[in-house]
């Protein structure tokens, strides 16, 4: 179901691929995020001062803190926003990733500040509070926890719309002040049950370890992308899928995914065709599948024509021997744009093998068991080895 709010204040708020539209996502997030962040804290630090409660008051300061990230967020998909420019030809989407991450890191900086004030209560204790102040306090804390629970859906919910890291990121920020906010209310409940038993720097210490936990998993998350991360299985698949559903695509290999932001992914990849048909007719082909996949998909497709010789005997021969040596060294090894060179003494076998990013043998080693291996089926058989990495996955017609 559509978000309401994106209905509301997101123009074409369904072609989530667009830049534009994902800038006005994540602007609305941001503003909703400091204005509903900024009542919470509000309420949170008036109703501290009131009752004398410092665990409320380091509640409501977060909220302070989850205003500014909210503001951070806003700057972030501003930034990300701006058009390519000489010196970033791909554009500035990345610039998201990095305002998760800042978020990430205030989340640490929350959870270390909240263990510092809840050791300090555990050393110097404090005074109960009033039974009268104690209700109040239960009710509106009732309150903030459903309001940042609402708000952490929100977050989510509008992350996964338009797979942004940040609002996934925000989301577990604020999903974080409902545990803390939960373990102050307990706190209050036990209190108001047995006045002598003070349990807010207990508490504190608890939540502010699982802070620590949730931020160190979304400084990881927010990295990835950064540095490079594989593309997911199912994308691979997807891509894979696609151009292997068009007729006279025989196979793919040599598949590369680069993503410079959520909406700005470039691919490249080998496309096998078969060598008896008219290049012209197999160029068409390719054609066809790089203008569907910007125009369907928003995604930049560059393919490189392999022909591959389906009817000689010799090779289909070949293969079969390639595809059983590799299989008996490593049944992870595959291979590609495999070809013959006859001469008057011997015959030149070339194709290209892919090994798994973990394959821990060295190149030099494996070319050479590879040829030792033809060269006892033949003598006159020399091998012309290129090792590649599978860098993301790969099928074809050789598999």
């Amino acid at each position: 179901m559509e978000s309401l709010f994106a209905k509301l204040f997101v123009k074409d708020y369904k072609n989530t691929s667009d830049s534009k539209v994902r800038n006005a996502y994540g602007k609305m997030c941001g503003i909703v995020g400091i204005i509903t962040n900024f009542i919470i804290c509000a309420v949170k630090i008036t109703t501290g001062i009131l009752v004398g409660s410092v665990s409320i008051l380091a509640d409501g300061i977060n909220n302070l803190a989850d205003a500014g990230s909210s503001i951070i967020t806003l700057i972030g998909f501003k930034l990300a926003s701006l058009p390519a420019d000489s010196d970033h030809p791909f554009g500035h989407q990345r610039i998201e990733y990095i305002s998760g991450l800042i978020v990430s890191f205030i989340i640490l900086i929350i959870g270390a500040l909240l263990m510092k004030s809840s050791i300090e209560k555990i050393i110097s204790g404090s005074e109960p509070i009033e039974r009268n102040h104690l209700v109040v306090t239960i009710i509106i804390l009732v309150g903030a926890i459903l309001f940042k629970f609402w708000q952490s859906h929100f977050y989510k919910k509008h992350g996964k719309i338009i797979d942004s890291t940040t609002l996934i990121a925000t989301s577990q920020d604020s999903l974080n002040d409902c545990i803390s906010t939960t373990a102050v209310l307990i706190s209050l409940i036990v209190a108001l049950i047995w006045p002598n038993v003070l349990l807010d720097g207990y508490m504190g210490c608890l939540v502010s370890l699982f802070i620590f936990y949730s931020g160190i998993k979304l400084v990881k998350e927010t990295i990835s992308p950064l540095i490079g991360e594989a593309p997911s299985k199912e994308f691979i698949t997807m891509v894979a899928d696609k151009v292997l559903s068009y007729d006279g695509i025989l196979g793919i290999h040599d598949l590369v995914i680069h993503s410079y932001g959520p909406s700005k992914t470039f691919i490249t990849l080998h496309a096998e065709v078969d060598s008896s048909v008219d290049v012209l007719i197999s160029h068409d082909i390719i054609d066809n599948i790089e203008r569907d996949f910007l125009n369907e998909l928003n995604l930049n497709l560059v393919i490189h024509l392999d022909p591959v010789d389906l009817k000689s005997p010799e090779i289909i021969e070949l293969k079969k021997i390639a595809s059983d040596v590799l299989y008996k060294i490593d049944p992870n090894l595959k291979y590609h744009d495999f070809r013959i060179v006859n001469g008057v003494t011997h015959t030149n076998i070339v194709f290209d093998v892919v090994v798994p990013i973990k394959f821990k043998m060295a190149n030099e080693e494996l070319k050479s068991l590879i040829d030792s291996e033809f060269k006892k089926i033949n003598p006159n058989y020399f091998t012309v080895i290129t090792v590649d990495q599978d860098l993301v996955g790969r099928r074809s017609e050789d598999e």
